[in-house]
């Protein structure tokens, strides 16, 4: 059975949002990305407090593909340690789960 995952990752900016999203929608690795603009982020770098005005990208994908949109994030990504997290989905609109596994499948050329 195919397990499913949604992923939060910040960006520096919309523009960056939109290059990664295109990304790992163009390699089949997520059904979909909803692309947050505008977002205050608080967080501890380098021993100091640093405050940054932010993207947010929320991704659905199945479990399975994480590790693959770690790498192709890293290597897009302007950050030196970008924030790529994912939370198990547990249940949810059963027709929306059966769509990220069709559009999450390996293209078959």
């Amino acid at each position: 059975m195919v397990e499913f995952v949604a992923g939060f990752i910040t960006t520096r900016d919309l523009e960056e949002a939109g290059k990664i999203s295109r990304a790992l929608l163009e390699k089949r690795l997520v059904s979909c990305c909803n692309i947050v603009p505008g977002i205050e982020s608080l967080y501890w770098w380098k021993g100091k407090i640093e405050k940054e005005n932010e993207a947010l990208i929320i991704l659905k994908t199945r479990k399975g593909k994480t590790d693959k949109i770690i790498e192709e994030v890293k290597k897009i990504h302007s950050y030196e340690v970008p924030a790529i997290d994912f939370l198990d989905i547990e249940g949810g609109n059963r027709e929306f789960l059966e769509w990220i596994e069709k559009e999450t499948e390996e293209v078959k050329e």
